[in-house]
Order: C-alpha cells, then sequence, then structure tokens
C-alpha cells in the first residue's frame, strides 16, 4: 500500500518520515515530495498508483481524481477541504479526513496580533522610527473595554473569545447552530456588527457563508470598528471592503485571507485602501501548529487502516 504526501507541510521530510515510521504499519509505503506544484499532469502522475494521499490546501480537482483509480483515502493536513473535488469523492466512496484544531492556537492568537497592529499602529510606528519621527499621528487604543465580536463559534471562535475577555473586552457571538460560551453575550449577525468594535471572523467557508460580510453587513458596522479575516476570504465582499475602507465607513481591516492563495495581485482592491493590513495565509502557520498537524494526518490514515476512521468529511 502506498502513501503519497503531495507537498511539503512544512515539517522537516526526516520529521515526516519518523511520524510514519511510528504512527503506520511497516507495509505502508510513504513517498514525500519536495516541492509544490498545481500541474495537474503533474499531481496525476504523483498520486495515481498511491491508495492513500496527503495534502494541505493544494487544490486537487476532479480532473486529477478521476485518473487516481487506487485511491481509497485523503487525509487533508488542513482544517478546510473546499479545495478538493468532495462530491467526486463522495461519488467514488473515497474517504476524506481533515485535521480539525490543529491550528487553534495559531489563528486565535494571530487575530490578536492583526488586531492590536491595527489599535497601536505598529506598521506605522515602525516606519515612523526608522524614518526619525516621533509619535505625532500615531495614538492608538486599547483593547481593553471594547466590545468584540465573534462570527462563528467554533473551535477556533471560542478560543478567539476567551483570549478576548482575557484582554478585558465585552465578548459577543454569532453562530448558525445554537450554542454557549462562558462570558459571552450570543446574539444574531447585524446585532453583533452593530454593536462590536472589533469582528473577527471564524466560519467555513459555504455556500451559505461566501459572501457572508457584503455592502450591507459593513454599513451595520461602527465607523470606528475594525474587522479581522482569518478564515476564508470569499467570506468577505473584497471590493465592498475596499470602498468601506476608503469611505472611513470602517476604521480598518486586516486579513490573512484572500479569495485566493497568494502571492496576491498587486492590483488587488484592498492594497490601495487605509489602515488595510495583511497577511500571506500564515495565520496557521507555526512550528508549533504544524507538527500538530502532521501528527493528526498520520493518526487519520492509522485510524482509517484499522477500519475505524476518524476526522471524517
Amino acid at each position: 500500500m502506498k502513501l503519497a504526501i503531495l507537498e511539503p507541510l512544512g515539517v522537516e521530510q526526516e520529521t515526516l518520515l519518523r511520524l510514519a515510521r511510528e504512527k503506520l504499519p511497516a507495509e505502508v509505503e510513504v513517498a514525500c515530495y519536495g516541492d509544490r506544484t498545481t500541474d495537474r499532469e503533474e499531481l496525476v502522475k504523483r498520486a495515481k498508483d498511491a491508495e492513500l494521499l496527503a495534502f494541505s490546501n493544494l487544490p486537487f480537482p476532479g480532473e486529477v481524481l478521476e485518473r487516481c483509480e487506487k485511491l481509497r483515502m485523503i487525509s487533508v493536513a488542513f482544517t478546510g477541504v473546499d479545495h478538493v473535488d468532495m462530491k467526486m469523492c463522495r461519488e467514488r466512496g473515497i474517504l476524506v479526513s481533515n485535521c480539525a484544531g490543529y491550528s487553534n492556537t495559531a489563528v486565535s492568537e494571530l487575530v490578536f496580533g492583526l488586531t492590536l497592529s491595527l489599535y497601536r499602529r505598529i506598521v506605522e510606528c515602525n516606519e515612523a522610527v526608522r524614518q526619525g519621527k516621533d509619535k505625532t499621528g500615531l495614538i492608538g487604543r486599547e483593547l481593553a473595554g471594547k466590545k468584540f465580536g465573534v462570527v462563528g463559534l467554533g473551535a477556533i471562535g471560542s478560543r478567539t473569545a476567551r483570549l478576548a475577555r482575557a484582554f478585558g473586552c465585552e465578548v459577543y457571538a454569532f453562530n448558525r447552530s445554537q450554542k454557549q460560551e462562558e462570558g459571552v453575550t450570543m446574539t444574531d449577525l447585524d446585532t453583533l456588527l452593530s454593536v462590536c468594535d472589533i469582528v473577527s471572523l471564524h466560519v467555513p467557508l459555504t455556500e451559505q457563508t461566501r459572501g457572508l460580510i457584503g455592502g450591507r453587513e459593513l454599513s451595520l458596522m461602527k465607523k470606528s470598528a475594525v474587522l479581522i479575516n482569518t478564515a476564508r476570504g470569499p467570506v468577505v465582499d473584497s471590493a465592498a471592503l475596499a470602498e468601506a475602507l476608503k469611505s472611513g465607513q470602517l476604521a480598518g481591516a486586516a486579513a490573512d485571507v484572500f479569495e485566493t492563495e497568494p502571492p496576491i495581485p498587486q492590483d488587488h482592491p484592498l492594497f490601495s485602501c487605509p489602515n488595510f493590513l495583511a497577511t500571506p495565509h500564515v495565520a496557521f502557520a507555526t512550528h508549533e501548529a504544524l507538527y500538530k498537524r502532521a501528527e493528526i494526518m498520520f493518526d487519520n490514515i492509522a485510524a482509517y487502516l484499522t477500519g475505524k476512521p476518524q476526522n471524517v468529511m
């Protein structure tokens, strides 16, 4: 039986192979590829002889999937699986698992890195010092006492809410299904957008959440508010957000995710906006999270091989 790891996973290959030896049966042959490619013919070449596949957010379309006749299981080393043709997987009986939970700490911590960067204008302060300037025009804001809104109270959203409370924020949350979190006021989305000073997005990308935050929703927010998106890019209408920032309808925004994976085109509408901070989809990328992700990925494969699959999507 062959396992093909189709791209680097942020963990040294030696470490990956050690984890494979520790967690998988000896009869599983492991092939690790040291580069990432989206070329479909190359992906077919790498995957066609494997019963088991592993990759992170590498696009894996149906055109590739249909040519992998031996494939029985995909262990996605990521939380979301919207880059995999799930319809075809279900039709062909290919089990897909994810690595839910590996980046809860990493993502929630970046939320506050971005928020503090906007609130304390850290990027501008750094530039001012390097240019021989002082703090003129760089007075910041404090998190303590602010109303912090969490949209999507899953594992990452819940951890974000707890961190917001630790900063002294009054925390509100909206979740599509009924849920409770200690110290959090549950409310509807419009109310959350209207009352909160900071809004952090933590929903998966589905047909229901695509464009969840558009022009109407942004118009509900305070002019002093900031929006943080570490969820998925298409959850926010970028053109509407750009307009809100340029018109002063919104005080600031930060995004770790966009409509496509980085590199992002330089003419993206948000890049010309004031008070916009971007990171290149790094929320999940810490040494600790990536190692944990590799462990979960192999655990998922091992569980499948014993007939007790876990983290099934």
